[in-house]
Order: C-alpha cells, then sequence, then structure tokens
C-alpha cells in the first residue's frame, strides 16, 4: 500500500545523550483518538513506569514524545535507554523492556522470537518516526560536498582513499579538493543505522558496494564508535573523517547532498518523507505490523533515500492490565498529531501521515492483557 506523508520543516535540536528518563504529568484524553493521542482508559488518570530501550538515532524524538507525554498523563514514568536498535531488539524479546525503538524491522526469527514473548503471539511494528540519514564530514575548507551513490560506496568500502579522488572531483566540480586522507568511521555496535545505510549502499550503488546489508558494519578498518552520538563525536574530532548519523544529531558537522537521478539531494525531513509516500508496507507480516519496504534505488526527484524509519514495537496482549493500558495510552500519544509534532520540534523529524496514524490506530486500539 502506498503511503501518503505530509511533512514540514522544522528546526533541528541538539540529542541529549545517556538514558532518558521524565515523568509525565497531567491527564487529559480529550477529542477522538486519531487527534488526541491518548486512547488508553478515555480520560482516566494512569500511574506505573513504562520502560524502553534501542535506537539511539531516535533519542531526540524519544526526548520529543515523553517530555510531551508529560502534559498528558500525571502518575506515568516512561524510561528510555538508547542503547542502539540491536540492543533495544534483544532487550525486548528477552522480556526485559516494555517496548523496543529499532531503526530497522524485527527479521523473521525475531519475529519468531517476539511471537514467543508476547502473550497471545501478536505484535505490533508502528513507524513513528521518519527522518534522513546524513553522511556527515569535517573536511577543513570544504562547506559542501556532493557524493553520487557509487562514491558514497567506494568511501565506505575502503576503496577511495583521498578526498582528491577523481570520483569525488567529479561530483564536485569546481571545489578545491585537499590531498588529505579519508578516515571512514563506523558504528562499533549493531545498528538499525547501519542497517539502513547497508541496504541503500546495496540498492544504489551496484557493484560499489558488495557486501549485504547488516546491521553490523561488514567493512574491516577504519575507525568504529559506538552509538549515534560516539559516530559524530569521532567525526567531529578529526579532519578528514566521514560518517553517518541521524539528521537531528549532525550538529555542526558538514552533511553531504547525495545524487539521486540527475540531482544531488540535501537531507531533510520533507524529502525523506517523499521516499516514504513512494514506498510500500512489507508483505506477509501479521495484522498490525506496519514494516514498510523502501524505495532505496529511488530517482525520483526531491526524494532524499538515505532514510531512516524507526519503528516502536511492542506486544499487541500484556500479561498484566496495567501493562497494557499504559503502552496503550503512551503508544496513542506517540501517534496523535500532538506526539508527532512534539518529535519533529526535537528531532527535526517529518510527522508521519494521516494513513500511517490510521493504520497505527487500529494496533493501538487492540492493545489488551490476557
Amino acid at each position: 500500500m502506498k503511503l501518503s506523508t505530509r511533512s514540514r520543516a522544522v528546526a533541528l535540536s541538539t540529542a541529549l545523550a545517556g538514558t532518558l528518563a521524565l515523568a509525565a504529568c497531567g491527564a487529559s484524553n480529550e477529542g477522538n483518538a486519531s487527534d488526541s493521542g491518548s486512547t488508553g482508559g478515555g480520560s482516566a488518570e494512569l500511574s506505573g513506569t513504562l520502560v524502553g530501550a534501542g535506537s539511539s538515532a531516535m533519542q531526540a524524538a524519544m526526548q520529543g514524545f515523553i517530555a510531551g507525554y508529560s502534559g498528558v498523563q500525571s502518575g506515568v514514568t516512561v524510561n528510555y535507554d538508547p542503547v542502539g536498535s540491536g540492543g533495544g531488539r534483544e532487550q525486548f524479546l528477552a522480556g526485559g523492556t516494555d517496548f523496543a525503538g529499532s531503526d530497522a524491522a524485527l527479521d523473521e526469527e525475531e519475529l519468531t522470537q517476539a511471537q514467543e514473548r508476547c502473550a497471545g503471539g501478536e505484535i505490533f511494528e508502528l513507524p513513528n518516526y521518519i527522518a534522513p540519514i546524513a553522511v556527515v564530514y569535517n573536511l577543513e575548507g570544504v562547506d559542501q560536498l556532493n557524493l553520487a551513490p557509487e562514491t558514497v560506496a567506494g568511501i565506505f568500502n575502503q576503496q577511495i582513499t583521498t578526498w582528491n579522488d577523481p570520483a569525488i572531483a567529479a561530483d564536485n566540480p569546481g571545489v578545491t579538493l585537499p590531498d588529505q586522507a579519508i578516515t571512514p568511521v563506523n558504528r562499533s555496535d549493531e545498528s538499525g543505522t547501519t542497517e539502513n545505510l547497508t541496504e541503500y549502499l546495496s540498492a544504489a550503488a551496484g557493484e560499489a558496494w558488495p557486501h549485504e546489508p547488516s546491521g553490523d558494519w561488514p567493512v574491516a578498518g577504519g575507525e568504529a564508535a559506538q552509538g549515534t552520538s560516539g559516530v559524530v563525536s569521532a567525526v567531529g574530532g578529526g579532519n578528514g573523517t566521514i560518517g553517518y548519523a541521524d539528521l537531528s544529531q549532525a550538529g555542526d558537522l558538514g552533511v553531504a547532498s547525495i545524487g539521486v537521478g540527475e540531482e544531488f539531494v540535501t537531507p531533510t525531513a520533507e524529502a525523506a518523507a517523499a521516499v516514504v509516500e513512494n514506498s510500500e508496507t512489507l508483505p506477509g507480516r501479521g495484522q498490525y505490523d506496519f514494516a514498510i519496504e523502501l524505495a532505496r534505488d529511488t530517482t525520483e526527484s526531491g526524494n532524499y533515500p538515505i532514510v531512516l524509519v524507526s519503528y516502536h514495537i511492542g506486544c499487541i496482549q500484556y500479561d498484566d492490565q496495567e501493562k497494557a493500558d499504559l503502552v496503550k495510552d503512551f503508544m496513542g500519544y506517540v501517534i496523535s498529531e500532538e506526539g508527532q509534532q512534539a518529535a519533529a520540534e526535537a528531532a527535526g523529524s517529518a510527522p508521519i501521515s494521516d494513513a500511517l496514524r490510521e493504520q497505527a490506530q487500529g494496533a493501538v486500539d487492540a492493545i489488551t492483557a490476557g
């Protein structure tokens, strides 16, 4: 099913480091679920603690979700640990958290584990965060940089090793490029951001990227760093460095424009949302599983294909009613227009479309205990 995505440009914020743990306060579930967001229990005040872990790329957005939810429920504390997508999925599947944040959908083996972890065997995967992955760099004297897909692949595959390489020069006519070694920086941990980048390279760069998509970085050598903040810090701490990170956390680093068709596209929330609009949901998933197969090899004007769609993953059925009510209420807020705007203001993400919200609302409404 094609998705119609409404997007708007918003200011980027500086991402928080470390675990996010904010108490939500206030009770207000007025209006219908599609625009108020809080669906668990009408206007009832809830209390308790929700525990989530996962995507560090979604860290700033989670800050926005949690802070916004502080105006909805008084007695609820939402804790989120940005350990990385792989760690978040692992903790959820082991029963250590109530939900996961992940920049990649569950694979087949993980789906089987999730069905065993969740009472009743049904899960939800809701694409609640849409953002560009920026190719970030730190190169003295170069303020703007264009990179074709094959050039990006050659750099990260360590086949293009100097900044004045003919391939980079061809992408940047008239730009003076230094005769300086390139230091590529990749994630050291299993990462949904890495999986999204390698999916893009596999689809768009042809033979220049001979590796399979993976959440584990497939190329030996180079420099490795833990988490999104680690990559940003490593790139920022050197000269001649290049890496990849959620755009919301790029800070003052240079951000490359990526070749799409006959043009070079700068990463923005709107350009990322355009790719989601032209993508379809994965076939053969569960009733409440809305994982998306992104059009990584698009040549459409204005589309930025190195896009990250982060999912909230949880159970349709929990073991106790309190936990089910808390998950239902919080996820209802997350998918609401208010919740999406809170994330957009915090992270520069593209709010989900009305079509995605309608899909997600069906899953939220189904959350129960048994």
